[in-house]
């Protein structure tokens, strides 16, 4: 684990504190839980299905607005996204607006909205025919929560 130092400065005094974030393989502080490879490969199912056959999100903006909105009905988080600030809100507003997320590859999220590129996020905003997979992966989620 690698530690590092962040340099905060207050009222002219600078002062350093310790942060402890894991790099090379190791989980990000803003993951709150792992997903089995079968829940993630279901979701990225459904995603896809959701591209082709209904609406999504793409980028951190994008799904932002969509969970604020409430429009999003699940939400992919990059478990690697550096710098972490990017995405470190997302479950936070995901959990007050009750809407299911999980933590996946930025670049496994980036093939599967279609872009090839990673992305640091993406959501389905209309399931289209993923409207029959998304309560299974819902209910996987809520039981890996608790």
């Amino acid at each position: 684990m690698a530690i590092y130092f962040l340099l905060v400065q207050y009222n002219n005094l600078n002062s350093i504190i310790p942060m402890t974030m894991m790099y090379g393989g190791g989980k990000m502080t803003y993951v709150k839980f792992e997903a089995p490879k079968e829940l993630i490969d279901k979701a990225l199912e459904a995603i896809e299905t959701a591209r082709d056959t209904g609406k999504i999100r793409k980028g951190t903006n994008e799904v932002t607005k969509a969970v604020e909105r409430g429009n999003a009905k699940l939400v992919l988080i990059g478990s690697d996204v550096n710098p972490p600030e990017i995405v470190m809100h997302l479950p936070m507003l995901c959990e007050e607006k009750k809407i299911p997320y999980l933590f996946i590859p930025k670049a496994d999220i980036g093939e599967a909205v279609g872009i090839h590129v990673p992305s640091a996020a993406g959501c389905i905003v209309e399931e289209g025919n993923a409207k029959d997979i998304i309560p299974d992966i819902v209910a996987k989620i809520n039981e890996l929560k608790r």
